[in-house]
C-alpha cells in the first residue's frame, strides 16, 4: 500500500540527506514507500571519475553490489552520462548493447522486472542517478510523474552537495598544509576558555607540555608568568578588538610559539563569541634532530647548522653565542659562512629561506 509523503517531507529529507550517514537514507526510504519499490538508490558520479568511483546510497533489501551492477552498468561506461537528463528510463528503454547476460540475470534470475532510472546533472557536469526497482508489476505513471517532480529539487541539492564537497576538498588540502607547517589554532573567550581548536591545536594542548586545558576549559601554560601575560593580552583584546597582536615564545626546544590576535570573525553557530584567536606554531623535532636536517639540506657543518637554527628562531648573534658558550666573533664568522652556503643576504633572508624550505613540511 503506497504511503505517498507530502512534498514537504521528501524535500526536507532530500536536503537533510547531505548531512546523513549514509547520505539520503531518509529520502530513499520515502521514495521506496511512495512507489512500492523494493529498493531505491542514489548514485553521485562525475564523468571524469573512474568507473566505480562514486558516492552511493541504497534503501531496501537489494544488495549494494547488485545496485551497482544494473544502476550504472546500463550502459557499462561513461555513456551513462548521455542519458537524457530528467527523464525516467524503464528497463526496456536503457540501451542493451553487450549486456544481454546482465539483463537475463536481472530479469530471469533475480526476478527484477520493474525499474526506473533517472539522471540529473548540475552545472559542473556531476550527475546523480536515482533509481527504483522491484519484482512483479511495472511502476505506474504516477510513480514516473513523482520522479519527474523530484528532478528539479534533486538537481538543486546536487549542486549544493558538489559545492560542499569542493569546499571540503580544498579545506582538507589547506588543513594538511597547515599541519605539515606545524601550525594550529585555538579560539578563546574573554575569560580564556577554549571555545574551539583544530586537530593540531588539540595535539599541542595534549602533547606539548607547555600549554594545556584546565578542567574548567581554560587555556593554561606551564609557566605562571606566561599564563598571566596571555590572560592579560586576551583581556585587552576583549575590551578592544583593534588591540595589537601579541607574540609569545612558549618553548625553545622543541620550538613552540604563539601569536594571539583579536577575533574579528565570529561563527554564527557559536554560543559564546570568541575574543581572541591563538595561532600556535610548534616544531616537533628537537634541536639536534633539526640540525641534522639543516646540515644535509644546505651542506652546513654541525656547528653552522646549530647556529643557523638559532638565528632562524629569532636569537641574535650575542644570544646565540651565550646559548652555546661561544665567542660572539665565532658566531659572527659562522653566520657569514651560513649566508654564503644558503644564498642568504642577511638575517631576514636566512629566516625566509629556512621557513620556506622543505624543512617546514617535515612531519
Amino acid at each position: 500500500m503506497k504511503k505517498r509523503s507530502n512534498k514537504t517531507d521528501w524535500v526536507v529529507a532530500l536536503h537533510d540527506g547531505i548531512f546523513e550517514t549514509p547520505h539520503w537514507s531518509s529520502f530513499l526510504g520515502h521514495l521506496e514507500r511512495a512507489t512500492d519499490a523494493e529498493y531505491a538508490s542514489l548514485v553521485i558520479w562525475a564523468p571524469h571519475s573512474p568507473f566505480g568511483d562514486w558516492i552511493q546510497s541504497v534503501s531496501g533489501g537489494v544488495s549494494p553490489e547488485l545496485v551497482e551492477k544494473f544502476t550504472l552498468e546500463y550502459p557499462p561506461d561513461r555513456r551513462a552520462h548521455s542519458l537524457t537528463e530528467g527523464k525516467p528510463y524503464a528497463l526496456s528503454d536503457i540501451p542493451d548493447d553487450d549486456n544481454s547476460d546482465l539483463r537475463r540475470e536481472l530479469v530471469e534470475v533475480r526476478g527484477i522486472s520493474a525499474l526506473r532510472l533517472m539522471r540529473v546533472q548540475e552545472e559542473s557536469g556531476v550527475s546523480a542517478f536515482l533509481s527504483i526497482a522491484r519484482r512483479g508489476k511495472d511502476f505506474t505513471q504516477t510513480d514516473v510523474s513523482f520522479l519527474r517532480e523530484i528532478a528539479p529539487v534533486l538537481r538543486s541539492v546536487l549542486r549544493l552537495f558538489v559545492a560542499m564537497e569542493r569546499e571540503r576538498f580544498a579545506a582538507s588540502l589547506s588543513a594538511d598544509a597547515i599541519r605539515r607547517l606545524q601550525f594550529g589554532w585555538l579560539t578563546l573567550d574573554s575569560a580564556g576558555h577554549i571555545l574551539g581548536a583544530d586537530q593540531q591545536g588539540e595535539r599541542m594542548l595534549a602533547e606539548s607540555g607547555v600549554l594545556h586545558r584546565t578542567p574548567a576549559g581554560r587555556l593554561a601554560a606551564r609557566s605562571a608568568r606566561l599564563e598571566r601575560q596571555i590572560k592579560q593580552a586576551i583581556g585587552h583584546m576583549a575590551e578592544n578588538p583593534n588591540h595589537r597582536p601579541r607574540a609569545f615564545v612558549l618553548s625553545r626546544d622543541p620550538w613552540l610559539d604563539m601569536l594571539l590576535v583579536p577575533a574579528r570573525r565570529k561563527p554564527i553557530s557559536a554560543q559564546r563569541a570568541p575574543a581572541a584567536v591563538a595561532y600556535v606554531h610548534g616544531d616537533s623535532w628537537r634541536s639536534a634532530e633539526r640540525c641534522e636536517q639543516i646540515a644535509e639540506l644546505f651542506s652546513l657543518s654541525s656547528s653552522e647548522a646549530r647556529i643557523a637554527l638559532a638565528l632562524s628562531r629569532g636569537l641574535t648573534i650575542s644570544e646565540t653565542a651565550a646559548e652555546y658558550g661561544l665567542a660572539i666573533e665565532t658566531v659572527r664568522s659562522h653566520s657569514k659562512a651560513i649566508y654564503a652556503k644558503t644564498g642568504a643576504r642577511g638575517l631576514p633572508d636566512l629566516v625566509r629561506i629556512m621557513m620556506r624550505s622543505v624543512l617546514a613540511f617535515s612531519p
